[in-house]
């Protein structure tokens, strides 16, 4: 499968999804550590969110580190935007700026209890 079709699928998934998230295994089945920080910490915030399970589809997999230009799996967009990986992730949710962008961009989330 050719680069631009791949990204045509990637542009597909984040544009027509308000959260996606690229990650190894499943929402339910995270298969690898990162993947599972970044589940926890959008479950936690109660948001709803399309996953793209990485391992089923290689196109895909290296498709997404083209895409972004970024080298790691996982990988979260919001409303379209590039967001980041695991580490960029837990550190904007534990200084409270991933709540805030999510507000920002009118993405339902509840903060846990």
């Amino acid at each position: 499968m050719t680069n631009s079709s791949i990204f045509d699928r990637i542009r597909a998934d984040i544009e027509n999804n308000d959260v996606v998230l690229y990650m190894k295994g499943t929402s339910a089945f995270p298969q690898c550590g990162f993947s599972a920080v970044v589940v926890t910490v959008l479950n936690n915030l109660g948001v709803a969110f399309k996953s793209v399970n990485v391992l089923e589809d290689e196109d895909i997999r290296q498709g997404i580190k083209d895409f972004a230009n970024w080298p790691t799996i996982p990988q979260l967009y919001v409303k379209g935007e590039f967001i980041g990986g695991c580490d960029i992730v837990k550190e904007m949710y534990t200084s409270g700026e991933l709540q805030d962008l999510l507000s920002e961009k009118g993405i339902a989330s509840q903060a846990a209890a």
